[in-house]
């Protein structure tokens, strides 16, 4: 697994990242609000204020850890990010592991959109069906998935706190939009910057704008811009296709000050190749992110038209890399997995989605990484 030192990130063209309109606009000091609205809410107090509804007695308190959970092959998790957010990477060990590429086969009917949580794992096969440029997802519950957001289940729209019918599904959309563009724009996997999804996040939270800041500038632990957005470096790796699998679904309730709060809970299947010429081994990295956007009333709260705040920010991804961040996924592929070694957290199957993430990362404990049972 390459391991890549933390520092500024440079374009391919030479230039700088410095930020553009977009990311000017999101950096800015926004001192202007609408009159009379209270001071929008940074995601930290939106997340302690939510644990307050929800759970009994006293709060976990922000910075404490909230571990995310990952079966076979190293993970680290993040804590104490502005948003309440956590991140699990997993790398994959080529030990013992039943199924290693089972479960899907690469065919089969499509499956429907998740409509609601599963209650068990997709099935495994024992026959080790690779994966190959022409069929990247083989051998993969993925191979029945849906493509891009096709496979990300959206509900219906009914009037919901300050919003009417149609404003919720303009709201649902968005959400929906902001999942593409952080996690499936062609360019943003090739590692641009992603300022369609940073223009959609509301430039009013200071410790989000300070996160985003410094996830661009100089990547790090708790500053990792793979929380919120998929990058690979196309110097190391290249997509296999233009086709990245999906399965998850969008949901909503009222939340603080009449919010719509909408929460997205989706797995992405990348497949990749090394980025040198003929290349043709196929290795994917799987990531699933729980995202929380609350859509704010603007007589309320602080808001620019058209943008959400984040409540909290979840994700886990396995082979994805797990030493120090760069800024992009780190997949493995043969040779690195012949030489890693299993970590020392519980394992976790990739495309299990019958457990939250909330459970997930608490299972996961104090593990510096886990181990994924397949790819």
């Amino acid at each position: 697994m390459r391991k890549g030192e933390a520092g500024p990130i440079v374009g391919r063209d030479g230039e700088s990242s410095i930020p553009d309109e977009e990311w000017e606009r999101f950096l800015r000091e926004a001192e202007a609000g609408i009159e009379d609205a209270p001071e929008e809410p940074s995601a930290r107090a939106r997340m302690v204020a939510r644990r307050l509804r929800e759970e009994a007695g006293r709060p976990e308190p922000w910075r404490s850890h909230r571990p995310a959970r990952r079966r076979r092959g190293k993970n680290w998790y993040v804590i104490g990010l502005p948003a309440a957010a956590a991140l699990l990477a997993v790398v994959l060990y080529p030990g013992p592991v039943a199924g290693w590429f089972g479960g899907g086969g690469g065919g089969g009917a499509p499956l429907a959109v998740e409509s609601e949580r599963p209650d068990q794992a997709p099935p495994t096969e024992a026959a080790a069906l690779r994966p190959t440029v022409e069929q990247p997802f083989r051998g993969s519950p993925a191979a029945r998935w849906g493509d891009g957001t096709a496979g990300i289940g959206m509900p219906s729209a009914r009037a919901t706190g300050w919003m009417d019918k149609e404003q919720v599904a303009q709201a649902l959309e968005k959400s929906r939009d902001f999942l593409a563009a952080s996690g499936l724009e062609p360019g943003v996997l090739r590692g641009e910057r992603p300022r369609k999804a940073i223009a959609l996040i509301n430039p009013h939270q200071r410790d989000v704008r300070d996160y985003l800041a410094a996830a661009f500038r100089e990547p790090g632990r708790e500053n990792d811009p793979l929380l919120l957005f998929s990058r690979f470096d196309e110097e190391e790796v290249r997509l296999v296709g233009d086709v990245v699998k999906t399965r998850g679904r969008i949901t909503y309730r009222e939340g603080e000050r009449g919010a719509v709060e909408v929460t997205a809970d989706v797995t992405y299947v990348y497949p990749v190749v090394r980025a040198a010429a003929g290349s043709d081994e196929v290795a994917r990295t799987i990531v699933r992110r729980e995202i929380v956007m609350s859509w704010d009333d603007p007589a309320k709260v602080v808001v620019e038209p058209g943008t959400f705040s984040l409540v909290s920010y979840k994700a886990d991804t396995t082979n994805g890399g797990c030493g120090t961040p760069t800024g992009y996924f780190t997949p493995g592929f043969g040779a690195e997995r012949a030489t890693t070694r299993p970590g020392d957290g519980p394992e976790v199957d990739p495309y299990d989605r019958s457990t939250s993430m909330e459970t997930r990362m608490r299972e996961a404990g104090d593990a510096e990484c886990g181990t994924a049972t397949r790819s």
